[in-house]
């Protein structure tokens, strides 16, 4: 039998696409909140985009740039996206399935991702004990520098995560202008 960390694995994305779907149904955007929520939804994306081009999956363990600060940088960025989209939509419904989906997906995925660098990587034990899980340091910016690159960018396709909130937005203008 599958854990429950394999299934929130395999079901995060198809969900999140559940999760749009009555996202864009029960929001109720006003352009303030839109442009509130924009506000964090592009320092969310840029947290995503760094973290991408810093990251090579399962060839070495990211120590450098964002993941200095933090070992969960990708799930921070997507963090602070789902803040700003809870505020651009203005429902509380959104607000309490954001909280359930962190906790009921991203938080076992993200505990059976640590087992995995744990096994995979012996150094991620004296990483771990520096780096803190999900909220950043702020202290020791330059410690582990690591150089972004834009090819990791495009490999791991992050840029969906901006055309996809770039889509949302757009949704969220169209439902203001249509009501």
């Amino acid at each position: 039998m599958a854990s429950w960390s394999s299934i929130a694995r395999r079901v995060r994305v198809p969900l999140g696409f559940v999760f749009a779907a009555l996202y864009l149904w029960l929001a109720k955007p006003t352009l303030k909140s839109v442009l509130i929520g924009v506000a964090l939804v592009i320092p969310g994306l840029m947290i995503r985009a760094l973290a991408s081009g810093h990251l090579q999956k399962n060839e070495q363990l990211a120590t450098g740039g964002p993941y200095a600060h933090s070992r969960n940088p990708l799930y921070l960025g997507s963090l602070i996206l789902s803040v700003g989209f809870a505020l651009a939509a203005r429902s509380w419904w959104i607000v309490a399935g954001i909280v359930v989906l962190f906790f009921v997906i991203y938080l076992p995925v993200i505990r059976a991702e640590e087992i995995f660098l744990r096994e995979r990587f012996p150094q991620f034990e004296e990483y771990a004990r520096e780096v803190p899980v999900f909220f950043p340091r702020m202290s020791g910016f330059g410690k582990r520098s690591g150089s972004f690159s834009w090819g990791l960018y495009w490999k791991h396709r992050e840029y969906n995560a901006t055309l996809g909130s770039v889509a949302v937005m757009a949704a969220l203008l169209a439902k203001l202008l249509w009501r």
